[in-house]
């Protein structure tokens, strides 16, 4: 059976028995610095691997002490469970309620507690205290377990419990948009620079050409490595080791996302929804303020602007702009925690409403509406649809919701639903869409009525009246009208059931053109003479555009029906011989004036064959 693949991480306060816990579980001491041996508590984080049975669980051992919080949230990002740490001896400590806090922000809902050193405290006690302290929080219902690794005591009920939580936890999501966030990098001996983080979003293949944001910079992956296990792909919810022996060690702090995603780009705001913990004793957050910013396995100093409010007292939400001294990379939904300026206190958390923030107005009409809506829920589907094609207008679907945590699939599906307009690739909000094919159909109508002579609108000054930049929208919306009452003609779209007709200053011009034509139809006037003025000239333009009359060349025209007559006279004639220009001009009973423009026209459109001073059908 395959075991499926999930990421604990502990929490809890300094030398309550975290790393001595891993150990006991797994055989692995975490603790791999030397000032980590020195001083005796975890400094960084710490990693090893726990087999229980259907589960393949990567352990990160994260450190208690306050001055080391960053690292703490580094390595809790992207996990699925949390193991909360209390020691029977102390119980609930400053720490405990601060990473208590932390999961919280991060959306951590499921975990375990487990009471440590209950050989030397009242672990009874100890459980009843963490169950009120629970209360409320994000691990309100986690289940409680004594343990003593120095007596073997509850280890192999704590193993228990955590299956039964991992078996109830989610499935890891491949959506096709695989993430992992640097919390390690070191150099190995003849491979080069390895990096270590927690692989979400997708999957990642030895070979895989990746990105590294924010640096925007290309490399390749020689090798893959779970719990010193060679792989060809990497999984979602895999502690993974890559090799990117192209990349100096340098190049991948902590904090860089590694990501196979070539087309997105960073942003150097993101507007959030902040919350405050009711539990929280910081002080107000107050607009303008500088904070630190944990995010992934990275922190950004930010200065935060409350939308609507001057502070942000606890048990409080509010929206916000994060704007960042460099750009970050973030997916609309993802979860972060904010610690004061000095890095000395968790003040609030937040998620990530627009990852794309720079470029929006932050209080203008159209982002709030935006931005309240998303605040609603901030992780369902169809609203983030919906608020951006409300907010844009319309998108290409292959980059719809590109960052976010949801997959084509299911953006697809979400898009099915009958409430988008959706043609070639584009998808728009419906209402909006309406009200750009009523614009179209009125402009087109508009140009009928001012000139009903002609073919009908110019796409090039339909673009115009519609201000569109996008040539996806305008293909779109000349498809779709065109499936909707409107023909396309050559370069114009005009109403299918419109009638070219000459508007009324000129239709008097036009039938005197006709009564011209039709007095001597096989040697009328000139064109000079039919057309003396430009109402004239337009009107004859017209009669040749709707076939009444043809064109012959810059001097002659005539009637549809003579053109007609002729060609059919010429057509009988030549069926029994060739025959010479004044041959036909004889059974015509025209002008050279007239014949040889003809006779050139036939020519030209394939029907006759002129060999010397002859004629005959091709």
């Amino acid at each position: 059976m395959t075991s499926r693949n999930l990421i604990l991480a502990t929490a809890g306060h300094v030398d309550h028995g975290k790393t001595a816990l891993i150990k006991a579980l797994t055989g692995t001491d975490t603790d791999r610095l030397p000032e980590e041996k020195k001083r005796g508590i975890t400094i960084d984080l710490g990693f090893a691997h726990l087999a229980l049975p259907g589960f393949s669980i990567g352990v990160i051992d994260i450190p208690g002490h306050e001055d080391f919080i960053r690292n703490m949230i580094a390595g809790i990002g992207s996990i699925d469970l949390a193991l909360l740490v209390v020691a029977a001896d102390d119980g609930w400590m400053p720490q405990t309620e601060e990473h208590l806090q932390i999961l919280g922000y991060l959306g951590i809902t499921r975990g375990v507690v487990a009471i440590t050193k209950s050989d030397l405290g009242d672990a009874a006690r100890v459980g009843e205290q963490v169950r009120q302290r629970l209360q409320g929080s994000s691990l309100g219902d986690a289940p409680i377990v004594a343990t003593s690794v120095r007596e073997g005591q509850g280890l192999e009920e704590l193993k228990d419990v955590l299956a039964s939580e991992c078996a109830a936890a989610s499935a890891p999501r491949d959506i096709g948009k695989p993430r992992l966030f640097v919390d390690r990098a070191f150099t190995m001996h003849g491979s080069g620079t390895v990096v270590t983080g927690t692989l979400s979003g997708g999957q990642l293949a030895r070979g895989a050409g990746v990105v590294l944001l924010p640096r925007n910079q290309s490399a390749r992956v020689r090798a893959l490595q779970s719990h010193n296990q060679a792989l060809e792909v990497a999984l979602p919810s895999m502690r993974v080791a890559v090799n990117l022996p192209d990349v100096r060690l340098e190049e991948v702090p902590r904090g860089t996302l590694i990501t196979t995603a070539s087309n997105l780009t960073t942003s150097a705001a993101l507007d959030v929804l902040l919350r405050r913990s009711s539990r929280s004793s910081a002080r107000p957050l107050k607009t303008g303020s500088f904070v630190q910013v944990h995010y992934g396995s990275a922190r950004q100093t930010a200065r935060i602007r409350l939308l609507d409010r001057r502070e942000l007292a606890p048990g409080q939400e509010a929206i916000a702009r994060l704007t960042f001294a460099s750009p970050v990379f973030a997916f609309a939904g993802d979860r972060f925690v904010v610690r004061d300026s000095s890095a000395r206190a968790t003040i609030a958390g937040g998620v990530v409403l627009d990852p794309d923030a720079a470029g929006a107005k932050f209080r203008a009409a159209g982002q709030r509406v935006f931005l309240r809506a998303r605040a609603v829920a901030p992780d369902d589907l169809p609203i983030l649809l919906s608020s951006q094609l409300h907010r844009d207008g319309h998108a290409r679907s292959d980059t719809l919701l590109a960052k976010s945590n949801f997959g084509s699939a299911e953006i697809a599906e979400a898009l099915g639903n009958g409430e988008f307009f959706q043609r070639d690739g584009l998808v728009a909000d419906a209402a909006w869409w309406s009200a750009l094919s009523t614009r179209a159909a009125n402009a087109i109508d508009a140009a009928h009525a001012a000139r009903p002579n002609e073919s009908g609108l110019e796409l090039t000054q339909l673009r115009a009246t519609l201000a569109l930049t996008d040539d996806s929208v305008l293909n779109a919306l000349v498809a779709d009208l065109c499936a909707h009452g409107f023909t396309r003609a050559g370069s114009a779209l005009r109403r299918t059931a419109h009638q070219l007709s000459l508007p009324p200053p000129l239709q008097q011009k036009g039938a005197a053109i006709r009564a011209a034509l039709a007095a001597k139809p096989f040697d009328p006037p000139s064109r000079k003479e039919l057309a003396r003025d430009p109402q004239a000239q337009e009107a004859l333009r017209f009669l040749a555009k709707t076939g009444a009359a043809v064109l012959l060349n810059d001097e002659v025209a005539l009637s549809a029906a003579a053109f007609t007559k002729m060609k059919e006279q010429v057509t009988s004639a030549l069926r029994t011989r060739p025959a010479t220009a004044s041959e036909l001009r004889q059974l015509l009973g025209t002008t050279r004036r007239v014949l040889i423009p003809f006779l050139e026209h036939l020519d030209k459109i394939g029907l006759t064959l002129r060999e010397g001073d002859r004629r005959r059908l091709r």
